[in-house]
């Protein structure tokens, strides 16, 4: 064969001068005399390249195909919010959240939806029964759950990624070559309102914490979330990389918006009375959500004088806030609607500041001169002096929220994992990930210093006012006895209410907005640093001022002074 592939060339071997040329398995020449190869080539003829091209295709279209069965699991979109509320669980025992809250809490909770959603843990397959056999089995409760308790631990189970849902998970839906899940594309169509979603992972998060009666508010934790203690943002990285997500799957997991406080309160609620909870346990007075304890922490963190807690706990024991009765959550309770702890203990203060204070732009600096000139003299204990205060957190409030809008600024909302809508996008995706990582490390090169990738020790404080060495004046000890002095009783007949109008029915909704030109600068600056700890919208905190308010309003403020 290699004598009818060389005969038409006659040229002597450089090497020996030997006209005896072979081929190599490349199509090279070569010296059968001394085994020199050349850079001569055969020469193909095209229908000879067509079939060499052919089977070349071929064999490249069978390593796609052994390629497609190396893609990952089959998996279903329930699995991979297991994944991140596992990891959601581990973050918070970090925090220092007892070790209950994973194995025999998150998980008792999340085995409970999936069997009222009909997902899993149920009695039969769905495909073995006719659909009014398969409702009628699905109605009733597995033999697992049938004593559901989150006291039991006889359900107990690691959230693991070794489960799998195992045999208990079903589906109508095959495998979709436009989603990496099995069942993406039907999820996203399908209209559920306590359909499982990122923010509904963080309503599993507090709910849980309230079971547990931990010392971590709906504000705490999201701002764990902003800080990254807690997975949340950029989800998809806590999914492993078997479970590839592209598709309808990128609209599920990846979020761009920061959660709504109100958002989660909602689907807290609603998520306890769908799972028919009983009545948590009781948030009695040693109970760290309890108004008592949280304005203590709020009044401290303020840095406002220990002696307005008094006031708080007066008012709250008026109102019945202090209740336990009123405060433990009761997902069948008539009340629809769930006792928002820290909103209500910042407003019991900002109300107790508004009765001894007035904060109408007069009274508060009038009594702040008398108290200047009072402590002058320097005589016994010092007094609260309004305005001092102001000009103290006026300062760490206007450097916080600098702080806080720079971190938004700088916040990077994708995470490295690639997410792409199809296959055929992935390289153009990848390519402009790389460019945007590029072009960052050129910036902040430019800029002299690094983005700081630490992230901060997270605390239930956001000012602290303890520290050794601080430059600024530490309020807490401060006298209100001032005040007293220069007011028989407090300022009962000035006091004026946070809502324009009171509303006369249910519908109305006009107190919940906000308008800062509607009200005195110094409620204003009041609001807005409680809401800037609790990081709330003003309207949210203004809207229980107004609820305490009037609900104050129909005792006259009778009983509140001191004997």
């Amino acid at each position: 064969m290699d004598d009818e592939d060389t005969r038409d060339y006659k040229e002597p071997c450089p090497q020996c001068s030997e006209v005896n040329w072979g081929l190599t398995e490349e199509s090279k020449f070569y010296c059968k005399s001394c085994h020199t190869v050349i850079e001569k080539t055969k020469e193909i003829d095209p229908i000879e390249t067509y079939s060499l091209n052919s089977k070349v295709q071929s064999i490249n279209r069978g390593l796609k195909r052994k390629r497609k069965d190396e893609k990952g699991w089959d998996w279903f979109v329930c699995e991979a919010f297991q994944f991140i509320l596992q990891k959601q669980a581990e973050a918070l025992q970090k925090l220092g959240v007892d070790a209950r809250i994973k194995d025999d809490v998150i998980c008792n909770l999340w085995r409970r939806y999936l069997q009222k959603n009909k997902v899993a843990y149920v009695k039969r397959k769905l495909g073995s029964l006719t659909d009014s056999e398969s409702n009628a089995s699905l109605s009733e409760p597995d033999s697992e759950l049938e004593a559901f308790g989150l006291e039991d631990n006889s359900t107990g189970g690691e959230i693991s990624a070794t489960d799998r849902l195992g045999n208990h998970l079903q589906s109508e839906s095959a495998t979709s070559v436009c989603s990496g899940s099995v069942d993406g594309r039907l999820f996203v169509k399908e209209n559920n309102p306590l359909k499982m979603s990122m923010p509904l992972t963080l309503a599993f998060c507090y709910l849980s914490l309230l079971w547990l009666r931990e010392s971590i508010t709906l504000s705490d934790l999201l701002r764990f979330v902003f800080n990254e203690h807690i997975p949340y943002m950029k989800a998809e990285q806590y999914i492993p990389d078997e479970l590839k997500i592209h598709g309808p799957d990128i609209k599920i997991f990846q979020v761009q918006y920061l959660p709504e406080y109100s958002v989660i309160t909602k689907k807290t609620f609603e998520l306890g009375t769908f799972l028919d909870l009983p009545r948590f346990p009781p948030i009695t007075e040693n109970c760290y959500l309890h108004p008592n304890v949280l304005c203590m922490k709020y009044l401290m963190e303020a840095n406002l004088p220990d002696e307005l807690h008094v006031w708080t706990s007066r008012v709250a024991n008026k109102l019945c806030l202090d209740d336990a009765t009123y405060l433990t959550f009761d997902p069948l309770q008539e009340r629809k609607k769930m006792v928002q702890y820290d909103v209500q203990s910042v407003a019991l203060i900002i109300v107790v500041l508004k009765l001894l204070f007035v904060l109408d732009d007069h009274t508060e600096w009038t009594l702040a001169e008398c108290a200047s000139r009072s402590n002058k003299n320097k005589k016994g204990k010092m007094l609260f002096d309004y305005k001092e205060w102001y000009k103290t957190m006026k300062v760490t409030l206007d450097k916080s929220q600098r702080q806080l809008a720079e971190e938004k600024a700088r916040f990077i909302w994708k995470s490295n994992r690639i997410l792409y809508y199809s296959k055929n996008v992935k390289g153009v995706f990848t390519k402009r990930k790389q460019m945007a990582r590029n072009l960052h490390q050129q910036f902040s090169n430019l800029a002299e210093s690094a983005p700081d990738d630490g992230k901060q020790s997270p605390s239930s404080f956001l000012f602290n006012w303890e520290e050794e060495n601080i430059d600024m004046t530490c309020f807490h000890g401060h006298s209100l006895e001032g005040i007293m002095q220069q007011n028989a009783k407090t300022k009962n007949s000035d006091y004026w209410l946070s809502s324009l109008k009171k509303c006369r029915t249910k519908i109305c909704k006009h107190w919940t907005l906000y308008d800062e030109s509607n009200f005195p600068r110094s409620y204003h600056f009041v609001l807005s640093l409680f809401c800037f700890m609790l990081r709330l919208e003003l309207c949210i905190v203004h809207h229980e001022v107004c609820s305490i308010e009037y609900q104050l309003f129909n005792y006259k403020f009778k009983g509140l002074q001191k004997n």
